[in-house]
């Protein structure tokens, strides 16, 4: 594809002309989500659910919530009611509860949102000629999803969408951590390495010994690899937002074409804003406008503003 004066090159290359931030299309396809897999339509004018129907991830995602939910059942039906004092029960139960719904919370933004996506097939010759690029400029288009491509993004074989930022496909959350949603996916790694930490502090139950034990070990052993994971993931993040580098730039050892942040201004960029404890809110910015599961027509399944 190629007109008068500038060229469009299929590779999977990314090139500074286009931002990181730009939405390279007007109208519908800058607010595209969607319902049912990557290959939905965008709806003008309509925000619809963003979800990736991949097998493997759906299944490690339900696997995440059904340990969290176990800690939950183990913490609060085997270690807090036997207990014998009140306020060490309602104390602890609130703490830990609280945790247990931040990292939920967290989890489903992280999940439900989208990372980033570049508008599908936009790399249309009457788009290029409508950018009126001056003589000689080169822009690239992925030739995986015929998307013309922002600088920093790099597609993904499985949300089949190239995604901004794109820092990895994390199939524990069924979704690409990138741009959009990366600062649910450091809650995420924070609040359950909270809650497993306070998990430690509560003493062993004397009710139904056998089955207690038995439910203890398990607790331990999830206890101790997602600890483990989740300490590793944070790491990895903090480090990619205070050196303003996406894991795939640096495994792929890219050199930055772009003027990097620094470090504190990266977390706030990521966050929103100066520090506060919105930071640790995954509700900031969801505005629930109406949650109604659509099968027909146009419109593909529950709607958020987000």
């Amino acid at each position: 594809m190629q007109s008068s004066n500038h060229r469009l090159r299929d590779m999977e290359q990314h090139h500074p002309l286009l931002s990181a931030g730009a939405d390279v299309e007007t109208g519908s396809l800058a607010a595209g989500v969607m319902v049912g897999g990557p290959h939905v339509g965008h709806t003008a004018g309509n925000r619809t659910l963003w979800f990736i129907q991949d097998s493997c991830g759906m299944v490690c995602a339900t696997m995440t919530w059904f340990l969290v939910l176990y800690a939950e059942f183990v913490v609060n039906f085997v270690m807090l009611l036997p207990a014998k004092n009140f306020w060490y029960s309602l104390l602890n139960g609130a703490t830990f509860n609280s945790l247990a719904v931040l990292a939920l919370a967290s989890h489903l933004r992280t999940m439900l949102t989208d990372p980033g996506a570049v508008p599908k097939g936009n790399a249309t010759k009457e788009y290029m000629e409508s950018l009126q690029l001056k003589p000689g400029e080169v822009i690239y288009k992925c030739p995986k999803c015929c998307s013309i491509k922002p600088e920093r993004a790099h597609h993904c074989s499985i949300c089949k969408r190239c995604i901004r930022k794109m820092d990895h496909h994390c199939p524990w959350v069924n979704n690409c951590v990138g741009e959009k949603n990366q600062r649910f996916f450091v809650l995420f790694t924070v609040s359950t390495q909270l809650q497993i930490s306070t998990s430690f502090w509560f003493q062993c139950s004397e009710f139904s010994p056998g089955v207690s034990v038995l439910l203890l070990i398990f607790l331990c052993l999830e206890a101790i690899l997602f600890l483990t994971f989740t300490a590793v993931m944070f790491g990895t993040q903090i480090h990619s937002i205070c050196n303003d580098e996406t894991e795939i730039e640096r495994l792929k050892n890219e050199k930055p074409t772009w003027e990097r942040r620094m470090r504190w201004d990266g977390m706030k960029a990521v966050f929103g804003g100066s520090p506060s404890l919105l930071w640790c809110n995954p509700f900031t910015g969801l505005r629930l406008r109406r949650l109604m599961l659509l099968t027909h027509g146009r419109r593909g399944g529950s709607e958020f503003s987000v």
